[in-house]
């Protein structure tokens, strides 16, 4: 089961969560999720990092735009997350050392123990920004604020297979707070979904994130799932699960506005940092209700 650990949502860190359009995405992170990861291991097995769609006996089908927008509240349409990882000691406010810039936005600086490099462990985060002080002035509640945004981008957004480390790549985003809701976080999330995804399904990767499949004391619920899934037919499949009424009445109105939605049927890249996946949405027709195309080659 997951959620972050150990960083209290704070009403007064809301308008800067909304501000930067992850409001949704942190409520989420207020619950508790139960990982089925027999389940997963059996799915991982269909993916293909030629196309990016699960290859089922019925056809092809993959996660989209549509399902970021509805499952996680973001924005798909704005501006690509990007910018420099090499010599990022150097890009930081033109060559100003990254973590005076650290300091002087989150008002402490990590000692040596707690630093690898440019990432901080998740940990000195938690322990540091636990909770805002009563009766913190706005600057104050700012810094926090800013803390809670990237452990929340690096811990379950754009977390690695050791989920413990926080990048300082997120400086400049939360260094401007009012720009960060124009950007295209739900692409971004994407890309890197499909990324981990593609590295999982490498035939040479026998151990993702703390969990060997091969040798778990699961492996029959691993199997039971492939029969289960070899065993799906097309009419067990729900392709349009957001077209019914009771989705649509608790879905942010701004997730269906056309600019959203037009996106979600294109082919297109998906742009996060160095990582470049394509969203091929014409391989899965009937998840937009569409018809199945014939096979189409990788």
């Amino acid at each position: 089961m997951r959620r972050q650990q150990g960083m209290r949502l704070d009403e007064r860190y809301v308008p800067y969560l909304q501000m930067a359009g992850l409001y949704h995405l942190t409520r989420l992170n207020d619950r508790w999720f139960r990982i089925d990861e027999p389940l997963l291991s059996a799915f991982m097995e269909r993916w293909s990092p030629e196309t990016h769609t699960f290859h089922m006996p019925f056809g092809e089908c993959t996660i989209t735009l549509q399902d970021v927008a509805y499952q996680l509240g973001l924005a798909v349409d704005g501006r690509y997350v990007s910018g420099y990882l090499t010599d990022f000691h150097i890009y930081i406010e033109g060559g100003r050392p990254a973590w005076a810039w650290f300091e002087e936005l989150l008002g402490v600086i990590p000692p040596p123990s707690q630093v690898q490099k440019f990432a901080v462990n998740s940990s000195w985060f938690q322990e540091t920004f636990e909770e805002c002080p009563e009766g913190a002035d706005e600057d104050t509640v700012r810094r926090y604020a800013r803390a809670y945004i990237m452990m929340l981008l690096g811990t379950q957004l754009f977390a690695d297979k050791s989920g413990n480390r926080i990048h300082i790549r997120w400086l400049p985003y939360v260094a401007r707070l009012e720009e960060m809701g124009s950007y295209s976080w739900g692409s971004a999330a994407l890309a890197w979904l499909y990324r981990c995804m593609c590295r999982v399904a490498n035939r040479h990767v026998v151990k993702w994130s703390g969990y060997n499949p091969s040798v778990s004391e699961k492996g029959p619920r691993v199997q039971m799932w492939r029969l289960q899934i070899d065993m799906l037919q097309p009419t067990d499949f729900i392709w349009m699960p957001y077209s019914s009424p009771e989705v649509l009445h608790v879905v942010h109105p701004e997730a269906l506005e056309p600019r959203h939605t037009t996106l979600w049927r294109s082919v297109t890249s998906l742009i996060y940092f160095a990582v470049i996946e394509w969203h091929q949405i014409g391989r899965v027709l009937p998840q937009f209700g569409g018809s199945s195309p014939d096979r189409i080659p990788p």
